[in-house]
């Protein structure tokens, strides 16, 4: 069984706008968070290639957030929805790339809700250590994921 008090690796990429307010609201508030989150702070979730998702679990991330404005409320207009397709899309990858799904999220976030985010934050970080360390990944794996060997007698 893990060590429930060890600090783990979560990832944390996070809206200008909207979610990073939102943790700071909950920091003003002096809301208790866990420490194990590490924040990025990216201009619009619209932004995050989902091959920083998957840099950041084959560099030894156990788990990986990733939080925007609601959808309608983006500072961009459509950047959430961009972000909603493409991290959907990354989720269903998951099991290929040899990474349990549970240990990836996205969610929204405003500004104004320090207490929503504060119950994202414990309720993402429980979940990472109850499945516990993540075992590290090479990003030759990925490698051999994305390009599996041909059988005998295919290919050139």
């Amino acid at each position: 069984m893990p060590d429930p008090a060890a600090d783990l690796r979560i990832i944390g990429f996070l809206c200008n706008w909207c979610s990073y307010g939102g943790a700071d609201t909950a920091g003003v508030a002096r809301l208790a968070q866990p420490t194990d989150l590490r924040i990025v702070r990216v201009p619009c979730s619209g932004r995050i290639d989902p091959l920083f998702i998957a840099k950041a679990f084959y560099g030894g991330a156990d788990g990986v957030l990733v939080s925007g404005c609601h959808p309608r409320d983006c500072h961009y207009s459509e950047g959430n929805y961009h972000a909603r397709r493409r991290l959907e899309l990354f989720l269903r990858l998951l099991p290929a790339l040899g990474i349990d799904p549970a240990r990836f999220l996205y969610t929204w976030v405003s500004a104004s809700e320090g207490q929503r985010w504060q119950q994202v934050v414990a309720d993402f970080t429980a979940r990472i250590h109850a499945l516990g360390p993540m075992p590290r990944l090479r990003e030759t794996d990925l490698a051999a994921a994305a390009c599996p060997p041909a059988a005998p007698g295919e290919g050139a």
